[in-house]
């Protein structure tokens, strides 16, 4: 029997937009950015009605719930203080700190901007392509910090303070151009907030040693921002097939949303409240978290091929680890013009790298 052949599709400019699956005598082609045949209304009215219902007591039941599992992870580092235990605490802690970070979202007002423009390579805000032009203009060490892993997982504090290539501004500047005039007052209380943790912090490392607080906070932390850099990358990013990014009036936010990857993280999943359901959390930001699994499953009849159902983990997902190395390796920049646009790889650069480490 004839096996299926997988053959690419060129677009303008050499850039992959479709796949081409023959075989068994058919040909199925899908272009993922073509427009889809349906409307976001649509999709709404497929989702069950109490999809929608939020309860401020189920919510906050997840809030205590997690606030409960991280006093209790310290409780039982301080008790126990054994260095066989802190690795597990390490990375217990880090990803506890990381599922209260998905409740809360701490980044609200950027994070509003993320949502509003997914997938507009102008106007995104997290982990937005870089233009060709913006590329050639880095130099060879900021090149290498953005596509040499792990240095991507540690780029949430520097994005706090100065943001990506080519984006001005800070979270804690409320006169960043990150923030319109009115949430200057937001923007402020927020700056304090950080000040008097970060105050309190230290204040307990003199109350109970750096060490300890290192081992009790610091290195927790560290992996809470590798949680947090690692997801938001792969819900846009590393699917096999190219997607595309968009411009001007190839943008829309249906389908600027439809670029957005889902992903199973096992047993992870109910512990950062389904976050990989990221589909429908684009779409419809407001639905709650503990809806997002049953909406997603009555949206995927509506959704069809525009819905890549994602690989499935086993109780750890190191499968994405493969994701994200084969996504900064290939995914450099898009091209400086057109409105649909999909990720280049610079061949260069890898060589030049090992050049330099010669």
């Amino acid at each position: 029997m004839k096996e299926p052949v997988l053959e690419e599709m060129e677009g303008g400019g050499g850039e992959k937009n479709a796949s081409v699956f023959s075989g068994f005598g058919q040909t199925d082609v899908f272009d993922p950015s073509a427009p889809p045949p349906f409307k976001i209304a649509e999709i709404r009215a497929a989702i069950p009605k109490h999809c929608w219902i939020k309860s401020s007591w189920r919510s906050l039941s997840y809030v205590l719930r997690d606030l409960l599992v991280i006093f209790a992870l310290a409780a039982a580092a301080i008790y126990f203080n054994a260095g066989i235990f802190w690795p597990f605490y390490w990375v217990a802690q880090g990803t506890m700190f990381w599922a209260i970070f998905v409740l809360g979202h701490d980044w609200r007002i950027s994070h509003r901007t993320h949502h509003q423009n997914h997938g507009n390579v102008e106007n995104d805000e997290s982990w937005v392509p870089l233009t060709e032009k913006l590329y050639k203009s880095l130099d060879y060490s900021t090149k290498m910090l953005r596509f040499t892993v792990p240095f991507p997982l540690l780029a949430y504090p520097f994005y706090l303070w100065t943001r990506g290539p080519g984006k001005e501004g800070s979270h804690f500047n409320p006169n960043s151009k990150l923030f319109a005039p009115n949430d200057r007052n937001d923007v402020i209380t927020s700056t304090v907030c950080w000040s008097i943790m970060v105050a309190l912090l230290i204040s307990l490392s003199f109350a109970i040693g750096p060490i300890q607080m290192l081992k009790l906070y610091c290195v927790p932390h560290l992996i809470f921002v590798m949680w947090l850099d690692f997801v938001t990358y792969l819900h846009h990013h590393g699917y096999e097939q190219k997607l595309p990014w968009y411009r001007g009036k190839e943008w829309s936010y249906l389908r600027g949303g439809l670029t957005t990857v889902d992903r199973d993280y096992g047993w992870i999943n109910n512990i950062h409240h389904d976050i990989g359901t990221h589909v429908i959390h684009h779409l419809f930001p407001q639905i709650p978290h503990y809806h997002l699994v049953e909406a997603t499953e009555a949206a995927k009849p509506v959704l069809g091929k525009y819905y890549r159902e994602p690989k499935k983990s086993g109780p750890i997902p190191f499968h994405l680890i493969q994701n994200l190395a084969r996504s900064i390796k290939e995914d450099h920049y898009v091209s400086d013009s057109g409105e649909i646009v999909y990720y280049q790889t610079d061949s260069e650069f890898y060589k030049s790298s090992k050049y330099k480490s010669n």
